[in-house]
């Protein structure tokens, strides 16, 4: 077999997002993914069905991360 190198991405400056989403608070998820709810219903009705649906998406992973904010205080 070939001798694969993978990219390790820490050598490239790439982290991971804890540190980001950790200055955020609970209130602020929250906000965020019922915006994305809301937005991604108005794309819809517009006509905009593929980007209503990548808007839409992001409401589940923003709502989850709010409520594990929560329970974990």
């Amino acid at each position: 077999m070939e001798n694969l190198q993978f990219i390790d991405p820490l050598l490239h400056g790439i982290k991971p997002l804890e540190k980001n989403t950790a200055n955020l608070t609970v209130k602020q998820l929250a906000c965020a993914g019922l915006g994305s709810i809301l937005l991604g219903a108005v794309l819809k009705k517009t006509g905009h069905n593929k980007a209503a649906a990548i808007v839409g998406s992001l409401a589940l992973p923003l709502l989850s991360a709010a409520v594990y904010k929560k329970v974990a205080k």
